[in-house]
């Protein structure tokens, strides 16, 4: 009831943002991992500056959040998630406007500790030490950091083993947020996450995957903004967007 009690206020706030804009204004709203949560408010509003009378609101959540959004009718223009599993989803249900899907960034799955910490580990198999005793991962069920974690897990024969020790995270920022806090000993995040964890977070290790992670973005099916929404689609993928992301951590699609 709670989670759904959040979800249709998710979608109300979305619905204000589409009718809320000033007169004159042309109206994008981008849903965005929130791993992109700096690089998008950035991003947003370089577009701005560069077509004056355009108005980016973004929202950001989880991947799989915004995809049940988008599902479920909220006001979207443009989805970016943090996997290519979800936009296969949204592609899967018909959600996408054809030939708009592109991929824009890559990152990496490290783990973090509090900066404060006397010690890390520097190995998956260490996270089961003595040493650390909660470890924040995303709900691998909507948050693509958590299916990755748990991939690598599972890749390590240590997924069962971890069981006692995970705290799940709604979204790879409340994950950073517990690392940052010491409410947790270990985490695990994107490697762009770092930096917006500042002084209080430090990496501990790099976590190997056998599949890259990359980032794409596409324009939705039913969008009012439709010629908008795929301008802003080029703008990510620009030199100007792609700098923007690099400044952030991210990679090179």
């Amino acid at each position: 009831m709670i989670r759904t009690l959040r979800t249709l206020r998710t979608l109300f706030c979305l619905a204000v943002l589409a009718t809320a804009l000033p007169a004159g204004a042309a109206g994008l709203t981008v849903s965005a991992a929130s791993s992109l949560t700096e690089s998008f408010r950035e991003i947003g509003a370089a577009y701005e500056r560069a077509h004056p009378g355009t108005k980016v609101d973004l929202n950001f959540a989880a991947s799989g959040v915004l995809l049940q959004q988008v599902a479920r009718g909220a006001p979207v223009d443009v989805l970016a998630t943090a996997d290519t599993a979800t936009m296969d989803q949204a592609a899967q249900q018909n959600l996408l406007a054809d030939d708009t899907r592109q991929l824009f960034a890559s990152n990496q799955l490290v783990v973090v500790v509090p900066s404060a910490a006397r010690s890390a580990p520097t190995s998956l198999a260490a996270l089961g030490g003595a040493g650390v005793q909660r470890v924040a991962i995303g709900n691998p069920d909507s948050v693509p950091v958590g299916r990755y974690a748990r991939t690598a897990l599972q890749d390590a024969g240590l997924w069962e083993a971890m069981g006692s020790k995970t705290i799940s995270t709604q979204n790879v920022r409340q994950s950073l947020d517990y690392v940052a806090r010491g409410e947790v000993d270990a985490g695990f995040v994107y490697s762009s996450d770092v930096n917006a964890g500042g002084d209080r977070v430090r990496q501990a290790f790099a976590v190997p995957l056998k599949t890259p992670i990359t980032y794409p973005l596409a324009v939705i099916k039913d969008s009012a903004n439709a010629a908008e929404a795929k301008r802003f689609v080029a703008f990510v993928r620009s030199p100007q967007g792609l700098a923007i992301l690099k400044k952030h951590g991210f990679g090179a699609p």
